[in-house]
């Protein structure tokens, strides 16, 4: 395990080279001990990243690494683990291992991928919450980024539904990002499912780390869903990605004259499947997960009760409805002076029953 870690912790060197250099070597040691003009001969290393791995000590303690899993509760799987998902073990840019925080069960592998824009609109987030809902419920495990927007979304609707959901972080266990989803990282690993990550547990994410999460949320997922994303995204990144996998892709229609919707749009344009509901998507696929026999009748969301609120409180909750709603339009609905609204919606945010939107927009969680 000590020679794995450190290959997977060091710099400029990613998960296929790692594999060019096992292939070559054997095993994780002899790449470990391995001389720099030993290691130049390997198709794809170059002169930097043979000095790195010639000198890995200088860069990394795989000793403290494990202590500090093991301290924190984690665990770490490689190929070898049988708990390893057989799906990122057959992809040719593999992880070389996986950070895990909670636990992985047999059932993961009937896994969905469901992916976003950060900036979702309520359509989005309605569209997200209904599809991850159902087809958690119907048994499939939501794979996922833990990202704001549609990925949040998407995490908390597996979770309503009694489901499993995996989260894939594209930076360390100890840096989960954004922060503000380490309540939500922590319900889904305490028996719900998993935050996953194949980088040392300090890493902060960057432009680089996402896309190699990204192709972990495609490699591992059956089928991709795209519910709501722009022209320029992440999401149609993670889209082609599954291309390349053989995985279907799925993405949900919105309007023409939304930018918010464009990606879907251009996905279905490209050819990917147009879905409604779950249901599209258990249609379509032929392998579905043993605990469900035929096809259930799938739910609709829950409707949430009204909670029992102060007046002001729940004056402007009334009269955010069931769709956004600007300041501007709640200061006039509600007759409230701008202060009591502008405070009322803070107070509301801080009770989680309301989310801020771009724009100073707010919709109900």
């Amino acid at each position: 395990m000590h020679s794995f870690l450190a290959l997977n912790s060091l710099p400029k060197i990613g998960p296929i080279r790692i594999r060019r250099l096992l292939d070559h070597f054997g095993d994780a040691e002899a790449v470990l001990a391995a001389r720099k003009d030993a290691l130049l001969r390997v198709d794809g290393i170059n002169e930097e990243q043979a000095s790195i791995v010639s000198r890995w000590q200088d860069f990394v303690d795989p000793a403290k690494e494990l202590a500090e899993v093991q301290q924190r509760g984690f665990s770490i799987l490689t190929a070898d683990d049988e708990a390893f998902p057989e799906a990122l073990r057959e992809a040719y840019d593999s992880p070389l291992l996986l950070y895990v925080w909670g636990k992985l069960d047999a059932r993961d592998r009937h896994a969905i991928g469901i992916v976003g824009t950060r900036r979702c609109t309520m359509y989005g987030m309605n569209a997200t919450k209904l599809i991850s809902f159902q087809l958690a419920h119907a048994g499939f495990t939501i794979v996922s980024g833990l990202a704001r927007g549609v990925d949040t979304v998407a995490h908390e609707a597996a979770l309503a539904a009694k489901g499993r959901t995996i989260a894939v972080l594209g930076s360390g266990l100890a840096k989960v990002w954004p922060t503000e989803n380490l309540a939500l990282a922590e319900k889904i690993a305490s028996g719900n499912g998993a935050v996953v990550s194949e980088f040392p547990l300090h890493t902060t994410p960057d432009k680089q780390t996402f896309p190699q999460r990204n192709r972990i949320v495609a490699a591992w997922s059956q089928a991709l869903v795209v519910t709501e994303c722009a022209r320029k995204s992440g999401s149609l990144i993670t889209a082609n990605l599954a291309g390349d996998y053989g995985r279907p892709v799925y993405a949900v229609p919105g309007p023409i004259d939304q930018e918010s919707s464009a990606g879907c749009n251009q996905l279905i344009r490209e050819g990917a499947t147009l879905i409604t509901s779950g249901g599209d998507i258990l249609e379509d696929l032929s392998e579905l997960p043993l605990a469900m026999g035929d096809q259930p009748e799938l739910p609709l969301m829950p409707k949430v009760a009204m909670p029992d609120l102060p007046r002001d409180e729940a004056i402007v909750f009334a009269a955010l409805g069931e769709g956004e709603a600007g300041v501007d339009r709640l200061i006039e609905n509600t007759g409230l002076p701008a202060p009591v609204v502008a405070t009322t919606l803070m107070k509301l945010e801080m009770r989680k029953l309301v989310r801020a939107l771009p724009g100073f927009r707010y919709v109900k969680r």
